[in-house]
C-alpha cells in the first residue's frame, strides 16, 4: 500500500483552562458548525506542528493568552464518529499561562464564560460535555458517536 492510500484522520486540539474550579468555554458564532453552542477553545492541527504547538497557536489566535508547550498536559483523547467520517481529539490542560483570556475572534465567537464542570450550560456541544465529564472522572480515552454507526 502506498503512503497516499493510508487512512487519514482529522485531528483537533482542545484547551482545558481551569481557574477557581471553573473551565473556560467559548460560544460558537457564524462558523457553520454548532453555532450558538458552547465548546472549549480549540482548533485543527495544520500539519508540520505538534499537537501542543497547534494548541498554543490556536489559543493565541482565539483568546490572546500565551501557553508554553511544557505547561500542557494531555488529559483526554477522544476517537469520534461524525456521521460520515471520524476524528481524533486531544484535550490538554494548561498548568500555567500568560495573559487574561479575551475574545480575539468576535466573528467566530460571541461569548467566553467560566463554568463549573458540574453546572455546564444546556447549549454545550454533546461531545464536549462528554469530554469534560471524562476529564473530571479521570477517564483518559473515550469513543464517542460510534453507537450511531452500528
Amino acid at each position: 500500500m502506498k503512503w497516499e492510500e493510508h487512512f487519514k484522520l482529522i485531528s483537533s486540539v482542545y484547551l482545558i483552562l481551569e481557574r477557581e474550579g471553573k473551565l473556560l468555554l467559548s460560544r460558537r458564532f457564524q462558523t457553520g458548525y454548532e453555532d450558538g453552542k458552547y465548546s472549549l477553545v480549540a482548533g485543527h492541527v495544520d500539519g508540520g506542528e505538534t499537537f501542543r504547538e497547534a494548541l498554543c497557536r490556536e489559543v493565541q489566535e482565539e483568546i490572546g493568552i500565551r501557553l508554553n508547550v511544557s505547561d500542557l498536559k494531555l488529559v483526554h483523547t477522544m476517537h469520534r464518529w461524525c456521521g460520515d467520517h471520524e476524528r481524533v481529539d486531544f484535550f490538554f490542560k494548561a498548568e500555567a499561562w500568560e495573559g487574561e483570556p479575551k475574545n480575539m475572534e468576535p466573528e467566530k465567537c460571541d461569548d467566553l464564560k467560566w463554568s463549573s464542570p458540574s453546572e455546564l450550560p444546556e447549549n454545550i456541544i454533546p461531545y464536549i460535555k462528554k469530554a469534560i465529564e471524562c476529564y473530571v472522572a479521570g477517564v483518559q480515552y473515550f469513543e464517542f458517536g460510534w453507537e450511531e454507526k452500528l
